[in-house]
């Protein structure tokens, strides 16, 4: 990426004259690490499935865990202050915007919304510092999409909860000191605050990932978890608990996956300018052309798009369904743009001098997380229509 290319992707599109000082500031301090920290390592590490862990301090001290949260030790920003940051770590990774949605969006989010207030005291402030690593528990084995099927329990026996059960693709669960597992109860589906270190709770990291290698995704374990009636989260009753947090966490990929194509859009721009073919760039060519151009038409709507959608958050009339707009379109038209980028850069379009081909690998994931594109579809079909079809 070169500033020229930066340049004129800006003169061609943006959007900071719609921002406010505050948010240009979160957006600037994201970008700063993006490029400064993450862009550097981030190809060895894909290649060597490496986390960095030392990352998550310095993300707590930037104030990007739980940005978006009231509670104490979070900061308090705006939706979209809080999109920008996903949008600027996702453009030079898709795991660090990943890293922070599980963190802030989803095992912190829950956390806050239907915590008790020791709870909130115990776990909130050192997550938001990075001091302590949350996941959250929801997916099973058998499949994602239809959380009403799981088959973890949880049961009382005396004062206490015991919870068995298994859990897949668990963002962070081998590193977290803390998670928020979802369990079927007598009472419905309940979600409790987990210490890893409980007897019973293990978590191995899934290997031959082709996908979010600098992540780390887990199958999770709970053989007769026992928890103090404390540990429940007492104000989640029912699926409407997690689904409200991976709302949150669908949010910040609606602005995320646009990062990821905003990245591969710079290095084509780079690419059309410099490479020459024919005794000419390849950037003068009609075909090129159309291609950077419809790129750009698609990252542009995508930006619009997620910024409707905060403006929306902020005045607390944004809707599921119109979440599930931004994260479909986002990450579909980020694969579009990602695989028209490997096209332009021809055969050195698949080799980590360039980061197309491991956005559009880690964009495959994040396609199916959080709802996969044919769950998004449904909920826009049952809202045009007032008839489920799932």
């Amino acid at each position: 990426m070169t500033a020229p290319a930066v340049a004129r992707l800006d003169e061609a599109f943006s959007i900071d004259h719609l921002l406010t000082d505050e948010e240009l500031r979160w957006r600037d301090a994201a970008r700063t690490f993006a490029v400064e920290r993450i862009a550097p390592v981030i190809e060895q590490d894909f290649e060597d499935k490496h986390f960095r862990r030392e990352f998550v301090a310095e993300l707590g001290a930037l104030g990007f865990l739980g940005m978006h949260l009231k509670d104490p030790g979070c900061a308090g920003a705006g939706a979209v202050a809080y999109g920008l940051v996903c949008h600027e770590l996702e453009a030079a990774d898709s795991g660090w915007r990943t890293f922070v949605s599980v963190q802030g969006s989803l095992a912190m989010s829950a956390i806050s919304k239907f915590g008790s207030d020791e709870q909130k005291a115990e776990w909130l402030p050192p997550m938001a510092r990075g001091e302590r690593i949350g996941c959250f528990a929801l997916t099973e084995p058998q499949g994602g999409s239809d959380p009403a099927a799981m088959t973890t329990t949880a049961r009382r026996d005396g004062d206490d909860w015991v919870i068995d059960g298994a859990k897949r693709w668990i963002g962070l669960a081998a590193l977290a000191d803390v998670a928020v597992v979802w369990a079927a109860t007598e009472d419905g589906v309940r979600g409790f605050v987990v210490p890893t270190s409980t007897p019973g709770f293990s978590a191995t990291a899934i290997d031959g990932k082709l996908s979010m290698r600098a992540s780390v995704q887990c199958d999770v374990v709970l053989d007769s978890v026992r928890l103090p009636a404390s540990a429940m989260l007492p104000g989640a009753r029912g699926l409407s608990g997690p689904f409200s947090c991976l709302n949150e966490a669908r949010y910040g990929i609606v602005w995320g996956a646009m990062g990821a194509a905003r990245s591969c859009l710079e290095v084509s721009i780079e690419r059309a300018t410099t490479r020459e073919v024919f005794g000419r760039p390849i950037g003068a060519t009609q075909l090129i052309q159309q291609k950077l151009a419809d790129m750009l038409v698609e990252y542009e709507k995508g930006m619009l798009l997620a910024l409707h959608l905060g403006r929306l958050k902020e005045a607390g009339r944004l809707t599921p369904t119109q979440i599930s707009v931004g994260k479909l379109n986002s990450v579909r038209e980020a694969l579009a743009i990602a695989r028209e980028a490997r096209t332009i850069l021809g055969g050195d379009g698949i080799t980590n001098e360039f980061p197309v081909m491991r956005h559009m690998a880690n964009l495959e994931s994040v396609r199916t997380y959080e709802g996969t594109d044919e769950i998004h579809t449904l909920v826009l079909g049952r809202a045009l229509t007032g008839l489920a079809a799932f």
